[in-house]
């Protein structure tokens, strides 16, 4: 993974195709160049690939914007937001009340259950009484560094990492008990032959509407109504058109669109 960022810069525009691509305007698209299967790959040549990366797209095609993937780093994203280095956040970044004093976000475009992952040689869940005494590792600057901080402390010990990927690298070396992220996301390092080998389900966290938020959405300025509001139309449009299904059934065998 670290060896294919080297190479994000060149794979980081793409546009909406055909006659759209004529009258588009651009739009800057801010997101992390890490490894975030299925949502975020980058494929041998470097080029970023997977399902949140074409769901981009076809919103992006829907709005009308020729858009531009900008790779920062997570904790960077929302400062580059800010600032007005992108226009806007897609990149798994859920809506949060923390969030919201700083960005607005359009409505969600997928909500699925965050889940514990741990070694197969034990037995536990996602609970404070069955994790006391575990060392959980979690991505910094995520909802479920917050989540872990606020339910685990006073159980476990807390271990942080730049990226979900170290978290998993750890996880399987056996030098953290148990790692907590979107279930999907976990599933996908499930699935992988190092993740088969190692580790299985543990269970999904308790809800916490607070910290966790409603779902994904895209992060936008406080300000920028007319940002939102196009791809507010687009989100709902390529759910209605059937363009969101399209691409969800060649990653998942459900709507991960959520309740």
């Amino acid at each position: 993974m670290l060896k294919s960022l080297k190479m994000a810069a060149a794979a980081a525009i793409f546009a909406a195709s055909g006659a759209a691509m004529a009258s588009a305007e651009p739009l800057k698209v801010g997101f992390s160049p890490e490894a975030y299967p299925p949502f975020y790959e980058a494929d041998a040549s470097g080029n970023w690939t997977g399902w949140e990366v074409e769901i981009v797209k076809a919103i992006c095609a829907e709005a009308k914007y020729e858009c531009e993937l900008v790779p920062i780093p997570w904790d960077g994203l929302i400062p580059a937001l800010t600032t007005k280095k992108i226009d806007a956040i897609m990149n798994s970044m859920s809506i949060t009340a923390e969030r919201q004093k700083t960005i607005d976000f359009t409505d969600k475009y997928y909500n699925t259950p965050t889940a514990v992952i741990g070694p197969k040689s034990e037995t536990f869940d996602a609970t404070p009484e069955s994790l006391k005494g575990k060392i959980i590792g979690v991505q910094s600057s995520t909802v479920h560094a917050d989540y872990v901080k606020k339910h685990f402390a006073d159980a476990a010990e807390i271990k942080e990492y730049q990226t979900q990927d170290e978290a998993n690298q750890d996880l399987a070396a056996g030098r953290i008990d148990a790692t907590q992220a979107d279930s999907i996301a976990l599933d996908a390092f499930l699935q992988s032959e190092q993740g088969k080998a190692c580790c299985d389900l543990k269970g999904y966290v308790a809800e916490d509407l607070e910290i966790l938020g409603p779902g994904v959405g895209a992060g936008v300025r406080k300000d920028d109504t007319a940002t939102k509001d196009r791809l507010n139309a687009a989100i709902k449009a390529i759910r209605d058109n059937g363009k969101y299904a399209e691409i969800t059934k060649k990653y998942f065998t459900f709507d991960i669109y959520g309740g």
